[in-house]
C-alpha cells in the first residue's frame, strides 16, 4: 500500500470532519435526535404519522449536497474495484449488520461516540475491525 501524495488532502478531509461534527451536532441539540443514517432512511421505511417530513428532509440533503458541489468543482470519479454482485452483496451485509448493531457507522461511529456511549465503542470497534479484517483477507490472503 502506498499514498498518492499528489492527492493527499489532510485540510479537506479535516474541514470534511468538522463539518460533519458540526451537522451532528446541531441535529442532536436541535432535534434532539441522532444523525443515524440507517435509523433516519429506516424511519422512512415505516413512516409513523407526523414523522417523515424531517426524515425526507435529511435523505434529499444527503442527496443534494453533491449536487451543490457541482456548482464550485467537478466531483471526483471514483475507482470501484468490485463487480456489482459483490456491490450488492457488500451492500446487504452492511445493512443487515446495521440493523444487528441497531445503528450504522454515523449513528455510532460519529454521534455515539461524541456521546460516550459504551454500546456505541464496541458497536464501533466491533465494524472497524471486521473491516480490517475482511480488508486482509481479501486483498492480502484471496488476492482480490
Amino acid at each position: 500500500m502506498s499514498i498518492d501524495w499528489n492527492h493527499f488532502t489532510p485540510l479537506t478531509a479535516l474541514a470534511g470532519g468538522v463539518l460533519i461534527g458540526i451537522a451532528a451536532a446541531m441535529f442532536a441539540l436541535l432535534n434532539g435526535r441522532i444523525a443515524g443514517i440507517s435509523g433516519v432512511l429506516g424511519g422512512l421505511l415505516r413512516p409513523v404519522k407526523g414523522d417523515s417530513a424531517w426524515r425526507i428532509a435529511f435523505v434529499l440533503g444527503l442527496v443534494g449536497a453533491p449536487l451543490v458541489y457541482l456548482l464550485f468543482a467537478a466531483l471526483p470519479k471514483p475507482q470501484i474495484d468490485a463487480g456489482y454482485g459483490a456491490l450488492i452483496l457488500a451492500g446487504l451485509l452492511v445493512g443487515i449488520g446495521t440493523r444487528y448493531g441497531s445503528g450504522c457507522t454515523s449513528g455510532h461511529g460519529v454521534c455515539g461516540l461524541s456521546r460516550l456511549s459504551p454500546r456505541s465503542l464496541v458497536a464501533t470497534a466491533a465494524f472497524m475491525g471486521a473491516g480490517f479484517v475482511t480488508v486482509f483477507v481479501t486483498r492480502h490472503l484471496l488476492g482480490i
